[in-house]
């Protein structure tokens, strides 16, 4: 999966995760949903499937959660 094909499934890949989470967590993906996807991938990313990276947007969920 390459930078552009990541950027158009970023959406849906939060959407996954706010079917499995907390309501009180949805938070965090609120700020997920205002970060543009251009920001958090270069134009030469990769991933090996999009099981990697939907795990990418989970470690950035993660990463949030655990900030606060």
């Amino acid at each position: 999966m390459d930078a552009i094909e990541f950027i158009k499934n970023y959406n849906q890949f939060i959407s996954e995760i706010e079917q499995v989470i907390k309501p009180e967590l949805k938070i965090h993906l609120d700020k997920l949903r205002a970060t543009d996807p251009h920001d958090l991938v270069r134009p030469d990313t990769f991933f090996m499937n999009s099981g990697q990276a939907r795990g990418f947007v989970w470690e950035l969920f993660l990463k949030g959660v655990k900030e606060n």
